[in-house]
């Protein structure tokens, strides 16, 4: 635990060698990486980190849960850590996020595995424009904070290839009880609200194209399709890419041993 202006920061650190940084998204916590980890943590460094909100990190009175004080935090505990030469895994907020943490001292960072995300604004986008709106609004806020929506709704909804056990779903609810719920509404609006950081990030990604990078993609998510997923391409046009059959947006947490093994084997090649 580390604790950064305020905020009680929750992390795991198991294994030694080359770092991997696993950086979750919304709803979830370093949880959805925990088999990956388990299967990694005897040829690499793993660190998981729960941003700000989730997991078991805690905010400090007044934290805005914003993508940009996100950022500043995890980048503050990059440093506070000194990783070196890491290479930053990403997923859902996880990738705007993670990598504007990276990208703040670039010569840290040494790869870069990315799965169904993003990293450039998406205003006009109409999908992403009527999820924001919906989701970040009244009705997302109301779903949120008395129903704990993106937990039980919508994280069920996106395992495609298996469903989450009961057990799962515990962890998962746990670190959001009401009155705590704040952020799993708060992003999904910064998906439109959050333009201005997401170009000041776009202007930079193209820091990454001389990086190892690696893509492994749920082919059946319902956010990230295959317009992101070659977007990504373009951008990193010397990545492999692993397509994951059958498995929607978290791909960590459905097909945990199809994601060590093509981190695995990216970096022993």
């Amino acid at each position: 635990m580390l604790e950064i202006d305020g905020n009680r920061i929750h992390y795991i650190d198991e294994g030694v060698g080359t770092t991997l940084l696993f950086v979750h998204g919304n709803p979830t916590w370093s949880f959805i990486y925990r088999d990956v980890v388990a299967k990694l943590m005897r040829s690499f460094r793993c660190v998981a980190v729960d941003l700000v909100g989730f997991g078991l990190s805690e905010a400090a009175p007044g934290f805005s849960y914003l993508p940009r004080a996100q950022s500043a935090v995890l980048a503050q505990l990059i440093e506070r850590l000194d990783l070196r030469d890491f290479s930053v895994v990403v997923q859902d907020w996880g990738g705007p996020i993670g990598l504007s943490a990276a990208l703040v001292a670039p010569n840290r960072l040494g790869g870069a595995v990315i799965s169904n995300t993003w990293a450039w604004p998406v205003n006009g986008n109409p999908d992403f424009e009527k999820f924001s709106r919906l989701m970040g609004g009244p009705i997302g806020h109301f779903g949120s904070k008395y129903f704990n929506m993106f937990v039980n709704v919508l994280l069920p909804l996106s395992h495609k290839r298996r469903k989450l056990s009961h057990a799962e779903m515990t962890h998962y609810r746990k670190p959001l009880p009401a009155g705590h719920r704040a952020p799993t509404w708060i992003l999904p609006k910064q998906i439109i609200a959050s333009r201005e950081f997401l170009e000041t990030l776009e202007a930079r990604l193209p820091a990454l194209s001389a990086l190892p990078a690696l893509i492994i993609w749920g082919d059946k998510d319902d956010a990230f399709q295959a317009p992101e997923l070659a977007r990504w391409q373009q951008l990193l046009p010397g990545a492999k890419t692993v397509t994951v059959e059958g498995v929607g947006h978290f791909a960590p947490s459905e097909s945990p041993a199809e994601f060590a093994a093509a981190i695995l084997e990216w970096k022993t090649s």
